[in-house]
């Protein structure tokens, strides 16, 4: 009896010092954070828009992009929740070309900046490591320039949408951390800014968004 007793009392004792443990590791994921972001963006027509029957990979844009986001996480055990914000410039442009404008179907257009706003849930697949997946609203600005080799026309798209995406975070030691995750986003619904700030109706459109990101931040 007294063996079972004394089992017992271990495994107890065990359990005792696991839970403040895994408090501990998940303090690794809880609270405020900024970080700065840098990958990989293209965007193409979405999948119900044909433009002479060209492939819609063919008529993507992409390069690098770059930016910062910010976040606040909530640890529940092994899991974790989060708000997180997120502020991008992209690189990706067509080529300018006064005959025709073929790339995206469009015109030259020149990727301005992209803004998310959303919620991520993940789990712990090690006390350093969370797995999480993403989603949310997300509002990109398109710069169009049109002409007919006299005029130029410059006009904004401002696009709204929505993103999901997956992604890994590491915590090292302290509170430094980096992440990589994939992102996809559809832009739905859009209107045109002019240049003297006046906009038009909303319209509809189709534009599909792909980024492969990393990052590396600070929680406090």
């Amino acid at each position: 009896m007294k063996y079972r007793v004394a089992i017992i009392l271990a495994s107890a004792s065990a359990a005792a010092l696991a839970a403040p443990a895994a408090a501990q590791d998940n303090e690794s994921f809880t609270g405020p954070r900024v970080e700065v972001i840098f990958g990989y963006d293209e965007s193409r027509p979405g999948s119900s828009e044909d433009f002479d029957n060209v492939d819609d990979i063919e008529q993507s844009i992409y390069d690098v992009a770059y930016g910062v986001g910010v976040g606040y996480d909530f640890a529940f055990g092994g899991a974790v929740v989060g708000v997180e914000g997120e502020y991008l410039r992209s690189e990706a442009q067509t080529t300018y070309n006064t005959v025709g404008f073929e790339d995206f179907g469009v015109g030259n257009i020149d990727t301005g900046r992209d803004l998310y706003v959303g919620l991520r849930a993940g789990i712990l697949a090690t006390p350093n490591t969370l797995v999480y997946a993403k989603g949310g609203y997300t509002n990109a600005r398109y710069k169009l320039l049109a002409t007919d080799n006299t005029t130029d026309i410059e006009t904004n798209a401002n696009l709204d949408g929505w993103r999901v995406g997956a992604g890994l975070e590491h915590s090292f030691n302290g509170n430094l951390y980096a992440k990589a995750e994939y992102r996809y986003s559809n832009y739905s619904n859009g209107e045109f800014e002019f240049p003297n700030g006046a906009t038009t109706a909303d319209f509809d459109v189709d534009v599909d968004r792909h980024q492969v990101m990393a990052g590396i931040g600070l929680r406090f």
